[in-house]
């Protein structure tokens, strides 16, 4: 378990922690390519969209031949699309490796793989608490990496910094080593008692399924949405790149308690209080931001705060449908509602970019992030976490 856990959590703390560092590019790609932020953001909502699709097959593969092959795939892929993002002489080819490339290598290198091993191998009862972890060491990773991109920006040029980072993610592949499990070809040894369609139609058709889908999707408007915007909303009224620097940073380090708080709590309450009560948490804390004066340590309380909150949906998520379904095909399963979260970002990413260029201002998608917050917490509350009745079949 602990080697699992060790190698799952570095993987992650790189591959979350590059990525959670993309808005600080924003300004720089688009003044030197004379692009529009519109442009760029497309890009990010591309890139997200990717993740979510190719998740699920990539939670199909890892479910079937062990996490091993997806990793190597993963890191092959974020490399050559970091590369492109760096080299990219117009916004079609910036849209495919800065999005569609990029994309699928996030879909084989997080949450929905690392999951699904955890999943396998860690015991029902630590399984929230071990989510827990991964999941604060992606929020490390957010803290280590954004500041070393920023310094990476700042000494080498945002073409360069790009370069390091993409000889950087090839340290997955070793890495990943330590996440081969055991049966014959590699695959995964849990039982199957249903095919992948079988699976598929059940959850699908299953109500607390879709409720969860559908609250991973705000979760992925609001975090991306402000992750990738708010450098530059906060540049936009006054406040140098170090206080957005500073922001994110922050962002990940309070997301590292965050994160293991709900996946041990996940162990002792019912998981669908503990996303109601971080939705409603996050619309409240938005919501002072926004009325509150704007200063440097206004932004730095708000990070503080947002960041305690942040991916701290992932783990009590992930742990329901586990639950509910079993592990058989749980990377696929978490592949289709993390789908939903991507498309959550691939709305507030682009939004914010398609408005901002409308308006002059990111105010609409603000209010819109607030208004979605309140939705997300009223529909987790109905979610049922006991597993589901299979023709008597008992599933872990």
């Amino acid at each position: 378990m602990w080697q699992v856990l060790a190698c799952g959590a570095a993987i992650v703390t790189l591959s979350m922690g590059v990525r959670h560092g993309f808005g600080l590019w924003l300004q720089p790609i688009t003044q030197a390519q004379n692009w529009s932020r519109e442009s760029f953001s497309l890009a990010l909502a591309v890139q997200n969209l990717s993740w979510g699709v190719v998740g699920i097959f990539a939670g199909m593969m890892a479910d079937r031949w062990g996490a091993f092959r997806v990793l190597v795939l993963g890191a092959v892929l974020y490399m050559l699309g970091l590369a492109g993002m760096a080299l990219s002489p117009t916004p079609l080819v910036f849209l495919l490796t800065t999005g569609v490339l990029i994309g699928a290598a996030q879909a084989g290198t997080t949450y929905a793989v690392i999951y699904g091993v955890i999943g396998r191998n860690v015991s029902a009862e630590r399984r929230s608490w071990a989510m827990g972890v991964a999941a604060a060491a992606g929020s490390f990773g957010q803290f280590l990496m954004v500041p070393v991109e920023g310094f990476l920006i700042d000494r080498f040029g945002w073409q360069q910094a790009l370069l390091v980072l993409a000889a950087a993610v090839l340290m997955i592949i070793p890495l990943a080593w330590g996440l081969r499990e055991p049966g014959a070809g590699g695959s995964a040894p849990a039982q199957r008692e249903q095919t992948i369609l079988q699976a598929l139609r059940e959850a699908l058709r299953y109500r607390s399924f879709q409720l969860l889908m559908l609250g991973y999707f705000v979760c992925g408007f609001q975090v991306v949405f402000i992750g990738v915007h708010m450098p530059s909303y906060l540049k936009d009224n006054g406040l140098s790149p170090q206080v957005a620097s500073t922001a994110l940073a922050l962002i990940g380090l309070f997301n590292v308690f965050g994160t293991y708080a709900a996946g041990a709590l996940g162990q002792r309450l019912p998981k669908r209080h503990i996303l109601a009560g971080i939705y409603l948490s996050r619309s409240v804390v938005i919501t002072l931001f926004l009325l509150a004066p704007l200063t440097p340590w206004s932004v730095y309380l708000f990070a503080s705060v947002m960041g305690v909150l942040w991916l701290s949906t992932v783990p009590p998520t992930n742990a329901v449908v586990a639950q509910i379904f079993g592990v058989a095909h749980f990377s696929m399963l978490g592949g289709f509602v993390f789908f939903s979260h991507q498309i959550g970002s691939f709305m507030g990413v682009w939004l914010g970019g398609v408005l901002y260029d409308q308006t002059g201002s990111y105010q609409v998608v603000w209010v819109l992030a607030i208004a979605l917050g309140v939705v997300a917490a009223l529909i987790n509350l109905p979610v049922k976490e006991n597993a589901i009745a299979r023709h008597g079949h008992a599933h872990a």
